[in-house]
């Protein structure tokens, strides 16, 4: 199919486009992941807990917040 008859495909909006995909090469950008290891004092991994448990998710994941939370924090004030 041609990028014009795509355009008019999804612009009429109208008829279902995701046949139309090659969604076996689909990609997020940024988002490969890459493993690392971190040491905590004992303290603070008990911290980790009590606040994920406190949320209801995984010590990863409030990891994963916090960091994300304070790069995009850095990131707005530049």
């Amino acid at each position: 199919m041609k990028a014009k008859d795509f355009d008019k495909k999804f612009d009429a909006d109208k008829e279902d486009i995701i046949d139309d995909l090659d969604l076996s090469t689909l990609e997020r950008p940024n988002q490969k992941q890459k493993r690392v290891n971190v040491d905590f004092p004992a303290w603070v991994i008990e911290s980790l807990d009590k606040e994920a448990s406190r949320i209801g998710v995984t010590r990863q994941s409030i990891i994963k917040l916090w960091l994300v939370e304070r790069l995009e924090e850095k990131a707005a004030n530049k």
